[in-house]
C-alpha cells in the first residue's frame, strides 16, 4: 500500500560511509530505500557519509557505486547523477557543518567547550565515586561568557562545540515506523559534542545538517541507529528544522542467531555478484528479509516491490539470513528464463568468463547454444554453475577424466564392455544431419531389453563415458551437444574401462 497521502513529496537517502564493501546489511537498507521512494513517486538519493579520513577511500566509494549499479537500485540524485542539493560527498560539504555549528553558538543553543580529555575523564570518575545518577558531561563549559568564551577561541585554545540540550526538554519520543513510538530519558542525554577539537563535525551532527539541506522525509536504516536517533532530534529541533519520519529495520542475523559475518560466509554484495547470483534474485531475497507484502509470495518481481512497499509491512524482529532459500530464489529466475535468454545473459558469458569461449569468435552456431541452455538450465542454481555442466564439452576427447567412483560403479562392473559395444553400433548408424537427442535416444531406447540389462546398466556407462561422471543432462541432449564424432571416440576410449 503506497503512502501516496504525504503532505511532502517523499525525499529518502541512503547514506553509506566508504569504509569498505557494501554488505547484505547496507544493500537491504539501500533496497528499502529505494522501493519506497519508487512506490511514494519520491525522490531516492545516494549521498557518500566520507567523514572518516582514516578509512574512507576513493577505492571504496567505487566499490560502494559498482555495488549499487549491480543491485540496479537507480538514484535520481547523488554522485554522478547531480542534483540541486549537492555536493553529495560529507567531506565537500564541511563548510555548511561549521556554518550551522556557529550559528547555534550565536543563537545561545550550543557552545565551545575547552575542557581537556583529562578534565572529562577526571569528571567522569569524580561522578562515578559520587554514584551521581548522571555521570556524562559535566556542562563545565555551559556557562562562560559567549564574549570570553569567543576570546579564548580567538587566542588559539583548543575547544569543542557542544549542543545545549534544554533543561526542560522533556522526554524524547521518537515515533518510528517499524518499532512504534519509541521513549528516551532527556535527562540521560548530556550535552554532546557536534564538532570535534579537530574542526570535523560528528556524525550526529553532520548526517542532520545535511539530511535537512537534502529536504529528507524519511530517515529508513538499521536499528543499530536507533540509540542515535534521540541526540539527532535534539540537533533538528535546535536547527529549527522538521523532524522525519524514522524507520529502523531489524538486524540480519546468520542461522545461529549471532550478528551476520564472515563466518556465516559470503557478506559482501560483489561476493554475490561473483558466485553467480543474478541481481533481481539477490534484490528480491533481501527484501523478504523483513518485509512481505502478502505472507505467502516467495518471488517478487522488481517492479512489484517498487509498486508495494510499505513500511507497515517490515517487520521489528530480526531476519536470518538462509543462503538455501537464496539458492532457491535465484534457480527460480534463472529457469524462468527462456532458453534464447539464457544462452545469451547466463550460459556464454559464463563460458566465456571460463575460458572456453571467445565472445567474438563462437564456436558453435545459435542454435547450438540454445540447445545447451536447455539441457543445463534445469541444473542450474548458480550461474556459474554451467561451467561445471560443460566441461566435458570444451575437454579433448583424450584429455576427459572419468570420475573413480562413477567407473567403479559403472564401468568396472560387468556387462559394461557389452552395453558400451551395443551403443557404439546404434549410434554409428545416424547420420550427421540426423544427430539429434530425439534420434539418439530412439537409437538406443531398444537396448536394454536386447541386451537383457536394466536402463540403467546400459545408459549409464554411456554417460560416464562421454561426460566422466555418472550425472548430466538426459542422453540424448547429452550426445546431440557433444558431437557424432566424439560420443563414438569417447565411448571407444571408455571400453578400456569397462568389464
Amino acid at each position: 500500500m503506497s503512502n501516496t497521502n504525504q503532505i511532502a513529496p517523499v525525499r529518502v537517502r541512503f547514506a553509506p560511509s566508504p569504509t569498505g564493501k557494501l554488505h547484505v546489511g547496507g544493500a537491504r537498507t539501500a533496497i528499502y530505500n529505494w522501493a519506497f521512494a519508487r512506490a511514494n513517486g519520491g525522490t531516492f538519493i545516494l549521498r557518500i557519509d566520507d567523514t572518516d579520513p582514516t578509512r574512507s577511500t576513493e577505492e571504496n566509494t567505487q566499490v560502494i557505486l559498482r555495488a549499487m549499479r549491480w543491485l540496479g537500485l537507480d538514484w535520481d540524485e547523488g554522485p554522478e547523477a547531480g542534483g540541486d542539493c549537492g555536493p553529495y560527498f560529507q567531506t565537500a560539504r564541511m563548510d555548511s557543518y561549521r556554518e550551522a555549528a556557529e550559528r547555534l553558538v550565536s543563537e545561545g543553543k550550543a557552545y565551545y567547550c575547552f575542557c581537556t580529555p583529562q578534565k572529562l575523564e577526571a569528571d567522569r570518575k569524580a561522578a562515578a565515586e559520587r554514584r551521581d545518577s548522571f555521570q556524562g558531561y559535566q556542562r563545565t563549559c555551559r556557562d562562560i561568557d559567549p564574549e570570553v568564551a569567543k576570546a579564548r577561541v580567538e587566542a588559539g585554545e583548543p575547544y569543542t562545540i557542544r549542543i545545549k540540550v534544554p533543561d526542560d526538554r522533556g522526554d524524547v519520543v521518537v515515533h518510528d515506523a517499524v518499532h512504534g513510538d519509541v521513549t528516551f530519558n532527556a535527562k540521560e542525554l548530556d550535552d554532546f559534542i557536534i564538532f570535534r577539537s579537530d574542526g570535523t563535525p560528528t556524525y550526529n551532527f553532520a548526517t542532520v545538517v545535511d539530511d535537512t539541506a537534502m529536504g529528507i522525509t524519511h530517515v529508513i536504516r538499521g536499528d543499530d541507529h536507533l540509540s542515535n536517533t534521540p541526540r539527532q532530534v535534539v540537533v533538528y529541533e535546535a536547527l529549527g528544522a522538521p523532524t522525519p519520519t524514522f524507520a529502523h529495520i531489524s538486524m540480519i542475523l546468520g542461522a545461529d542467531g549471532k550478528k551476520l559475518s564472515k563466518r556465516h560466509g559470503a557478506t559482501s554484495v560483489e561476493e554475490y555478484r561473483d558466485a553467480g547470483y543474478l541481481s533481481d534474485a539477490f534484490v528480491n531475497y533481501l527484501a523478504l528479509l523483513g518485509w512481505a507484502p502478502d505472507g505467502e509470495s516467495t518471488v517478487i518481481s522488481r517492479e512489484r516491490l517498487s509498486s508495494e512497499f510499505s513500511l507497515d509491512h517490515v517487520s521489528k524482529n530480526p531476519a536470518i539470513m538462509d543462503p538455501k532459500k537464496l539458492d532457491f530464489i535465484n534457480a527460480e529466475y534463472l529457469h524462468a528464463m527462456s532458453d534464447d535468454e539464457f544462452a545469451r545473459n547466463i550460459l556464454m558469458p559464463e563460458l566465456v568468463q571460463a575460458g572456453f569461449e571467445d565472445a567474438q569468435s563462437p564456436m558453435h552456431d545459435d542454435e547450438w547454444y540454445v540447445s545447451a541452455a536447455a539441457a543445463f538450465k534445469p541444473r542450474t542454481t548458480l550461474s556459474r554453475d554451467v561451467v561445471a555442466q560443460a566441461t566435458y564439452l570444451y575437454t579433448a576427447d583424450e584429455e576427459l577424466a572419468y570420475d573413480p567412483k562413477a567407473v567403479k560403479k559403472w564401468l568396472a562392473k560387468q556387462g559394461a564392455q557389452q552395453a558400451l559395444d551395443a551403443a557404439g553400433s546404434a549410434l554409428a548408424g545416424i547420420a550427421e544431419d540426423q544427430w539429434t537427442a530425439d534420434v539418439i535416444e530412439a537409437a538406443l531406447e531398444p537396448l536394454p531389453q536386447e541386451l537383457g540389462m536394466g536402463k540403467g546398466k546400459v545408459f549409464q556407462p554411456i554417460r560416464v563415458a562421454a561426460v566422466g561422471t555418472a550425472v548430466s543432462p538426459g542422453i540424448g541432449e547429452t550426445l546431440e551437444l557433444l558431437g557424432k564424432e566424439h560420443a563414438l571416440a569417447r565411448i571407444e576410449r571408455a571400453k578400456e574401462y569397462a568389464a
